[in-house]
């Protein structure tokens, strides 16, 4: 199936299910007449790591990017939750481009909750890398040196995932977005699939390089929700996952042509939620993880890992009248909002 296909799969499977925006009930206490605003700052460490050779003797070279602070801003109503994220250049850590270059990172995210499903896309772009692990590498490399710098080497990657809560009486959205709070302690296994289009472009030589990724991959998470209290709550997940990646390059120092190769994917990813929330004011931390993996040849892996921590605060308000108005009538055109 084709990325495309998946994609008009998934939107058909949200047309029909019947969606119940305003769940309250014994257990979750829903906050989807509200509108929340929420602000995110966070350690974005994402880095590409390139093995070679044989087991106990191999060489590693990790690409990173020059930005380890991004902040996100985010607006939730109804089943809608929309982020958008940037690396400001003032942060300490953003801005050391004499010694490893400039880096630019930009993302866009959505989600839908109808009822117990869960519909994740977003749109990454990230610019320019460097060699972290230089004196690994190059043994008279030394601190105050210049590291190896890919000011061309970009990323954009167009993706999602689909997931659903098998426990209906646990709330994922209080994790994700603090769009409801579980009143009561639960967990849920959430089976999901993630899927993305990624086009790596980079420039060697004089040479322009070019390589479009898809990959599709099957997961299994468990979440648990531990409420303390009336107001506080801290959640730990966990997910493995299997999947295939596909790829087409041309071999532009080779012979030209063009090259389609597969590989398996090994994927896993989890971390740990602890929040404040009342009616009105929520904050909260959280630190993820993810490790991707798959092999190229029998001597080479590639591996792209993401860790961060992340601090957020937010604040909910009755919806203006032309918010309300106007989510009411594309309501009626879009009856799975």
């Amino acid at each position: 199936m084709s990325l495309t296909k998946g994609i008009f799969v998934v939107l058909f499977l949200l047309l029909i299910i019947q969606v119940d925006a305003q769940r309250d009930t014994t257990d979750i206490k829903s906050y989807a007449d509200q509108v929340m605003i929420r602000a995110n700052l966070d350690t974005n460490i994402e880095s590409y790591i390139f093995t070679e050779g044989e087991k106990g003797n191999e060489k590693k070279q990790i690409f990173s990017i020059n930005n380890k602070t991004k902040v996100s801003f985010s607006v939730d109503y109804r089943i809608i939750s929309a982020t958008i994220s940037f690396a400001p250049r003032f942060f300490e850590g953003n801005n050391d481009n004499d010694l490893k270059g400039n880096s630019s990172y930009t993302d866009f995210s959505v989600r839908f909750f109808p009822n117990r499903l869960i519909q994740n896309l977003y749109y990454k772009n990230v610019k320019g890398f460097y060699i972290e692990n230089m004196k690994e590498l190059f043994p008279a490399w030394k601190e105050g040196d210049s590291y190896m710098q890919f000011p061309d080497l970009r990323v954009q990657s167009f993706g999602g995932s689909t997931a659903y809560i098998l426990n209906k009486n646990f709330s994922a959205r209080s994790i994700y977005t603090q769009g409801e709070w579980q009143k009561k302690s639960s967990g849920s296994w959430v089976p999901f699939l993630d899927y993305d289009l990624t086009i790596l472009r980079n420039k060697i030589e004089d040479q322009k390089a070019k390589e479009t990724q898809y990959k599709l991959g099957a997961n299994m998470g468990y979440f648990y929700n531990w409420v303390l209290g009336k107001n506080v709550n801290i959640a730990p997940y966990l997910a493995l996952g299997l999947g295939g990646k596909f790829s087409t390059y041309r071999d532009v120092f080779g012979d030209g042509s063009i090259k389609n190769v597969q590989y398996l994917t090994l994927r896993m990813e989890g971390g740990l939620h602890i929040g404040y929330n009342t009616d009105r004011f929520l904050f909260g931390g959280k630190m993820n993880f993810s490790a991707y993996a798959y092999n190229q040849t029998r001597n080479q892996a590639v591996q792209n890992n993401s860790l961060y921590g992340l601090l957020y605060i937010g604040y909910r308000f009755a919806p203006p009248r032309v918010v309300k108005n106007t989510y009411d009538k594309v309501q009626k055109k879009i009856p799975v909002l």
